[in-house]
């Protein structure tokens, strides 16, 4: 989470889920709700593309593998549209080096990989301040 003031309470932030897998995504959104960001679910990249226009979330959590329109080429037009400050955090079974350094080619600023664990989207969300 992001602070304000190193004492003061963490600020709220606007995350997008962008998913395919709608209990996966759900679950994500459910534990973001609770630790008190603000959260949009897609489950498919042309309607996350649409929120993100829409809403203009600090942060997006992105699946790699959607079908259609796939998570490689939802963050290129999430970049190519801005804002820079916006963090775009892919998730993903895919795991392999090769797997990472496609995503950041693609303008994700993290690769976590599925099933990904509480302290890592944690971390991510610290590493913003």
């Amino acid at each position: 989470m992001l602070a304000d003031d190193p004492m003061g309470p963490p600020k709220a932030l606007r995350v997008l889920v962008i998913d395919d897998d709608i209990d996966g995504a759900d679950t994500l959104a459910e534990l973001l709700m609770s630790i008190g960001h603000e959260v949009k679910v897609a489950y498919d990249g042309t309607v996350g593309l649409a929120l993100d226009a829409d809403w203009q979330p600090h942060v997006v959590f992105l699946d790699l593998g959607l079908p259609t329109l796939d998570g490689y080429e939802v963050a290129r037009q999430l970049r190519a549209r801005g804002p820079e400050s916006r963090r775009i955090l892919a998730l993903s079974g895919f795991a392999q080096r090769s797997d990472q350094e496609r995503s950041q080619s693609a303008g994700c600023h993290r690769h976590l990989v599925k099933p990904v664990k509480l302290s890592d989207i944690l971390q991510a969300l610290a590493e913003l301040s």
